[in-house]
């Protein structure tokens, strides 16, 4: 019988199942994981290193796969020409999802600095920021996180595993049913996906959502939340090296144009839902969808 363990971290909800319970060494290695990459990436925490950086430290101790993260946002950048910017962290905090989480807007948008990549740099575990930003690595952090986490569950738990981080999922053994959930009404979904051996990564426009016509999937060239798409899914074969990192940069991707061309060179399946409702997929995608009558909004 399959063996849940609930926990909350990085601000939102994860389960993990197994077949076997998981053992407290694994748990303890696992919140460790978690603690580091938290302190190293969270906006939200007083002691992390990208808090520090906007701080003016201009060097602060990461984590050793910051230049990869760093990579994948380079590849990012360029497919969606310039949409999806690392140092969006400005534009959200002007609008209200700052470290208060206060959701209140205290002024127009900012558009991300176009020259990220050689202001943001990473050199082992270091990270370095010459100039003012402040860093937000939300297109592809949490899938990143679910990535470190799952071999530690591989090594301790014989059978399936399922890593449930509320939004990215990672899946080894038994295919699991997924609902895509609709964007408009979560009471519903969109269709189904059966995931085995693969990760998933999800973003809506209906998740962390607030005041009028705020949210946090913004585009970097100008610092507005994106309009003409509401809610992504992306999967990726979890033998693909960081592949809830790159199920997660590409969920983030596809609301942009170029991120389903960085989807099919990366080799990722995709839907998204567009604020019309329609709904789009990859050409091998194999979710179920249901009709277009189901997904627009009522």
């Amino acid at each position: 019988m399959p063996r849940p363990w609930a926990f909350e971290a990085i601000g939102t909800s994860w389960e993990i199942v197994t077949d076997v319970p998981v053992p407290a060494v694994a748990r303890r290695e696992i919140a460790g994981v978690i603690e580091r990459f938290d302190r190293a990436w969270s906006r939200f925490r007083a002691d992390s290193a990208v808090t520090a950086l906007a701080a003016g430290a201009g060097v602060a101790v990461a984590t050793e796969d910051a230049a990869a993260m760093l990579a994948a946002f380079d590849a990012l950048d360029a497919a969606t020409f310039g949409a999806v910017n690392p140092l969006v962290g400005a534009s959200l905090e002007r609008l209200g999802y700052d470290a208060a989480i206060s959701l209140r807007a205290a002024g127009d948008p900012l558009a991300a600095p176009r020259d990220w990549r050689e202001r943001l740099t990473a050199a082992g575990a270091q990270l370095r920021l010459d100039g003012p930003g402040i860093v937000d690595v939300g297109a592809l952090g949490k899938g990143r996180l679910v990535d470190l986490v799952l071999p530690i569950v591989v090594a301790a738990c014989p059978g399936d595993v399922l890593i449930d981080a509320s939004g990215d999922l990672a899946v080894r053994g038994a295919a699991v049913r997924v609902g895509l959930e609709h964007p408009r009404d979560p009471r519903k979904a969109i269709g189904v996906i059966e995931l085995r051996d693969q990760a998933l990564a999800a973003s809506a426009t209906n998740r962390r959502a607030w005041g009028e016509g705020l949210h946090h999937v913004l585009d970097g060239r100008t610092g507005m939340p994106v309009r003409s798409v509401i809610a992504s899914w992306a999967v990726a074969p979890v033998g693909m090296e960081s592949a809830a990192m790159h199920a997660d940069a590409i969920a983030t991707a596809l609301f942009f144009d170029g991120g389903a061309a960085l989807a099919h060179r990366w080799g990722v399946q995709w839907v998204r839902v567009l604020s019309d409702g329609r709904a789009e997929a990859a050409p091998d995608c194999p979710a179920e969808l249901f009709t277009v009558a189901d997904i627009v909004a009522p």
